[in-house]
């Protein structure tokens, strides 16, 4: 019997924290790289930024040969596919993994949804309800950190604490680390966050523009793309494998 699909949300309210980068690197590392077989929901309406970034991936490698060469050598060396992207609006978001799901050859062992990052907009809260794990980026900007503390318990008590809906685990992550931070200031930071009730992986991402790095003509390695994982090179200091890692084992897929 297959294991059932799980689906996930790097969600938060506060924009420019990296929810839709990590939705895109963890997608792309753990299809291309682990061999997990994943899709997403682009449910972040109205911009649909990622179902957008598939459509400006698919045009550069259609035009290049450079980068036509290198999705042909993956395609034939991993004999699997670029992963599903699909655009929907968050109320509709479940129903559209669904028809993923039963229209899939082989099903899916994780779903990722982008949603907008506020609560208000509508289904949000429902759809994020529906999720088996949320996982919230969080920098040590005070404005982030109150924002996304904020968020995360809104979550915790109304949906996580009380039973609704099916979430197993909420968790956030630390993103846009500084290396010249004093690791005193984080200490002080997770124990409010303890406190609250909640839980914070040990994985640190920095703060680097690498995760700028889409396809160019330039044909520079490549770190954040929908069909093919961040280049070794750009990989190494990251922590995006590790950070892969732990939430594998988080979510008992490790």
């Amino acid at each position: 019997m297959e294991k059932e699909t799980l689906f996930i949300a790097f969600s938060t309210q506060k924009g420019g924290v990296g929810k839709t980068a990590f939705t895109v690197l963890m997608s792309s590392y753990l299809h291309y790289v682990q061999g997990l077989k994943v899709a997403i929901i682009d449910c972040d309406y109205p911009q649909h930024s990622i179902f957008e970034m598939r459509q400006r991936d698919m045009e550069q490698v259609m035009k290049d040969n450079y980068y036509k060469q290198m999705a042909y050598q993956q395609f034939t060396s991993l004999k699997r596919k670029a992963y599903s992207v699909v655009s929907s609006r968050p109320e509709n978001a479940i129903s559209k993994a669904e028809e993923i799901i039963e229209q899939a050859q082989i099903q899916p062992n994780i779903i990722f949804f982008d949603l907008p990052g506020t609560l208000n907009s509508k289904g949000v809260v429902k759809t994020l309800g529906g999720m088996d794990y949320i996982f919230a980026p969080v920098s040590a900007d005070r404005v982030v950190l109150e924002s996304t503390l904020k968020f995360a318990s809104l979550l915790n008590e109304n949906l996580v604490s009380v039973g609704k809906g099916n979430i197993k685990g909420l968790h956030l992550i630390w993103n846009m680390v500084d290396g010249r931070e004093k690791n005193e200031l984080y200490q002080v930071y997770e124990d409010i966050i303890g406190e609250l009730g909640l839980n914070i992986l040990k994985t640190f991402v920095p703060d680097t523009k690498r995760f700028r790095r889409e396809l160019t003509t330039k044909h520079k390695p490549v770190f954040r793309s929908t069909l093919f994982p961040a280049h070794k090179s750009l990989l190494k200091g990251s922590n995006i494998d590790v950070l892969a890692k732990e939430i594998l084992e988080t979510i008992k897929l490790q």
